[in-house]
């Protein structure tokens, strides 16, 4: 079963403007704190662990594994999924493109874009 539905679209502001950008490149970047080294998701400037403002941004190689999902079958069926990925964050995502009954936790899967509603091009995971 693939995805049908069309994501919504973000809402870019200064902070994560540069992610969504990277996302119209298809790269998939992440937030790096300077002071403590932790890697974050969502893209923020203050880090959610030290709270230090001296983060950077960082190419993620988009590959991870699911963590937890749920199939939604009303209207189009899709996978809602949080997906760790190899540089330590969990985010919340769909899986697309597969058979959404073979999904399973621990599947390693990898970064997509997807067109979202507008413009823009939203992260998805598929199976790697």
């Amino acid at each position: 079963m693939s995805q049908e539905r069309r994501m919504p679209a973000p809402q870019p502001n200064p902070e994560t403007q540069a992610f969504w950008d990277a996302a119209r490149q298809g790269r998939l970047l992440l937030r790096r704190c300077k002071a403590c080294g932790e890697v974050h998701f969502y893209p923020r400037t203050i880090c959610p662990f030290c709270f230090s403002d001296d983060t950077e941004w960082l190419d993620s190689k988009g590959l991870g594994a699911v963590y937890a999902f749920s199939v939604m079958r009303r209207g189009p069926p899709f996978a809602l999924a949080y997906v760790t990925l190899d540089e330590g964050p969990t985010m919340m995502t769909n899986i697309v493109d597969c058979d959404l009954n073979a999904v399973h936790i621990g599947q390693r899967v990898r970064v997509v874009f997807k067109p979202g509603e507008g413009e823009f091009l939203i992260p998805a995971f598929t199976p790697a």
